[in-house]
């Protein structure tokens, strides 16, 4: 059975601390949420079952120990059951929390992100949705999603994090302030390195070259802000681009589609 277990609500927190998330054993819950505020945060938490986050509006990042991903559109970020992770969205943001009972779907063990069809993302809408949802009906969409789900390409856009204080410190810097455009020779300067020393150290710990790593997070951040209605003209400049056309380029040779075509998929 599918349970739906409330109406939109603004607050994060508030809709995925919830006691009869733990305590039902239905094989699936769907949740949507409105979010209202800008920004609104749910903080680090972990749930026993497995949670796949869609935004068929605006934007949300997920952040666990290991990396940070942003869901893009036509998207879903995967976290298993038991990982502690928290939750940003913009003020826009309409987000679908699909919440899956362990061991009722074969999904990977770690947090990914999953290229949805048009058939799963318009299931899990469904689902929530639905004020009741119960009986053959429930068991149909159930059964359907959890057998799409686990044959969803993979796709690669998330920033690799890691514990390792000298990239901790590159990485909040670099979230602080994203315009900074210091090259890897002063950064390892910063960080009391050579310059080859931190390149093996990025490569080592997050498996991409260091300028990867941080057009990984760049990409993240200009995708949230594109999102919540920033312009182009803005992102770039926040961005530390000398030209708007520098950034669009960079944009659509990452991710196939130029900021504007990506940004209409936001929108359902």
């Amino acid at each position: 059975m599918i349970t739906k277990l409330s109406q939109p609500r603004a607050s994060l927190s508030d809709a995925l601390v919830e006691e009869d998330l733990e305590q039902s054993t239905a094989r699936a819950h769907a949740v949507k949420i409105d979010v209202s505020q800008n920004e609104r945060e749910a903080p680090e938490h972990r749930h026993r079952k497995g949670q796949l986050v869609m935004a068929s509006r605006g934007g949300v990042t997920c952040r666990v120990p290991s990396g940070m991903w942003m869901v893009p559109p036509q998207c879903g970020v995967w976290v298993p059951g038991g990982i502690l992770h928290s939750n940003v969205a913009t003020a826009n943001a309409r987000l679908f929390f699909l919440f899956i009972e362990p061991g009722t779907a074969d999904l990977p063990d770690r947090c990914c992100t999953l290229s949805l069809s048009p058939l799963v993302r318009e299931l899990i809408i469904e689902m929530a949705e639905q004020s009741v949802v119960a009986g053959a009906y429930a068991e149909t969409m159930t059964t359907l999603l959890l057998t799409a789900l686990p044959k969803m390409p993979v796709e690669d856009l998330h920033l690799p994090l890691t514990a390792e204080p000298r990239l901790d410190r590159i990485a909040s810097a670099l979230v602080e302030d994203p315009s900074d455009r210091s090259t890897m020779r002063q950064w390892a300067k910063r960080v009391a390195m050579s310059e080859n020393s931190l390149a093996r150290l990025v490569q080592q710990e997050t498996g991409l070259t260091f300028g990867r790593w941080r057009q990984q997070l760049q990409l993240i951040i200009a995708i949230r802000s594109l999102a919540s209605g920033a312009t182009v003209q803005k992102v770039s400049a926040d961005l530390g681009y000398e030209s708007v056309s520098a950034f669009i380029t960079m944009f659509k040779k990452a991710l196939g589609a130029s900021p504007a075509k990506y940004l209409r998929n936001f929108d359902r």
